[in-house]
């Protein structure tokens, strides 16, 4: 959430910047509620000082035996504004909070101004696109020989867009989630295992809600009202909500990985069948709470981080700075990193790495002791470390063979007893 501070000291800069996301972000009644609110408060302290004030009279003159009786009235009326402006107050205020809370996080000031994704600029590209000698196959083709996945069954079970990984399929997403763990403790970020469900608290200090609470899976009974996490970064933030983060504990650097749920999943179309967008997916999250000085160096750390995974299975990516238009609601920077799927003739992210400054922070009321017992709000950032889904796809894709047959990355086969080549069913 913004501060409002900022707002006052400069509406019109701060709206040109939200613009930039959303132009049709419009300031006037979050200005309009604040000064309202600040003008019934005053009212309200004004009424509790003259009634204190009353109060203080109505002992002297009992203390002399005078008659108090209309400075008692005086009072009740006194009491009867201040309830009535403390209630206005209130409905204001949870108002005004809505209004702000439905506002996006500032594009840092370096980030280009565009709406479209197609505007994005490439700050860095590691290695080459494979080029083929024969006449490649996408991810659905080849599963077709080499059974790793059960569409149909997963749809008789769950409906569309809920894949059944099956046999030496389900071994190698589990053998991608162990080698990024791996990666990341080697790299200074500690292992969480968090619940797959929050409460809408949670989902609120992390800006998925109230604007997308449209796109969330949600468990509403008699005894539970819960939502399946969209991604790690959501519990995750939550773990400190409401808590004062010790200086000499920061920066926290996190992971976790989480199956993560999500409503869209995907356009009609061959390029969006598969695993390329589904309902739930499996990723590794990184999380990151610093002081505001250190977000921008472990931007940093969190890129290199992800990047290592890629380099570590020879995949081909390029990062991408996205432009205002197409950051994340909560992010004031984000680097999407993609890889070039070869059956779908196109790059797909498989990370998205954001500083979200004190936005998520602030909703959530996470702070540490800044100097002289002064708290100041933390800042967080979040970041895929990565997604398998499409990693997967990629992974099949480039490493295949005329045969139809998959060569398994070196860092990999570890974790599937040395096997060094999928080889397809007769």
């Amino acid at each position: 959430m913004l501060d409002i501070k900022l707002i006052r000291k400069d509406r019109f800069s701060i709206e040109k910047k939200l613009k930039t996301k959303d132009s049709s972000i419009d300031l006037s009644q979050i200005v309009e509620l604040d000064e309202r609110i600040r003008e019934a408060k005053t009212t309200g302290e004004q009424r509790k000082a003259q009634r204190n004030e009353f109060s203080q009279k109505i002992g002297e003159l009992k203390r002399k035996g005078e008659d108090a009786s209309a400075l008692m009235a005086e009072v009740a009326k006194h009491a009867e504004e201040i309830h009535s402006t403390d209630q206005n107050v209130n409905k204001m205020e949870e108002l005004f909070t809505l209004e702000l809370s439905k506002l996006p996080n500032i594009p840092m000031d370096d980030i280009k101004i565009a709406e479209s994704p197609l505007d994005n600029v490439m700050i860095k590209s590691y290695g080459e696109k494979r080029t083929f000698d024969f006449a490649f196959k996408n991810h659905l083709e080849l599963n077709e020989k080499l059974n790793l996945f059960d569409f149909k069954r997963g749809a008789k079970i769950a409906g569309t867009g809920w894949p059944v990984y099956r046999g030496f399929g389900a071994r190698l997403e589990w053998a991608l989630i162990n080698y990024m763990i791996g990666v990341h403790i080697k790299n200074g970020f500690e292992q969480w295992m968090p619940p797959a469900v929050v409460r809408r608290e949670v989902m609120f200090g992390s800006g998925q809600l109230p604007k997308f609470d449209n796109q969330q899976f949600k468990i509403k009974d008699d005894d539970f009202h819960l939502y399946l996490i969209p991604t790690a970064e959501v519990p995750l933030n939550g773990l400190h909500a409401d808590e004062v983060i010790a200086d000499e504990d920061m920066p926290l650097k996190y992971i976790a990985y989480t199956p993560c749920f999500r409503r869209e999943a995907g356009a009609a179309g061959s390029q969006e069948r598969g695993l390329i967008r589904m309902h739930q997916f499996n990723k590794v999250e990184m999380f990151c709470f610093t002081k505001p000085e250190e977000s921008m160096p472990m931007f940093d750390k969190m890129m290199l981080s992800a990047e290592e995974i890629l380099e570590g299975l020879g995949m081909h990516y390029r990062n991408m700075l996205l432009v205002t238009g197409d950051m994340s609601f909560a992010a004031a920077r984000t680097v999407d990193i993609e890889v070039w799927l070869p059956g779908q003739n196109r790059y797909y992210e498989v990370s998205s790495v954001s500083n979200c400054t004190d936005y998520q922070s602030r909703r959530s009321n996470i702070r540490f002791n800044y100097s002289e017992g002064r708290l100041e709000f933390v800042h967080t950032l979040y970041g895929s470390g990565l997604a398998t889904s499409r990693l997967m796809v990629a992974l099949l894709e480039n490493n295949q063979n005329s045969d139809g047959s998959i060569n398994i990355p070196a860092v990999l086969r570890p974790y599937l007893g040395g096997i060094d080549k999928l080889v397809p069913k007769a």
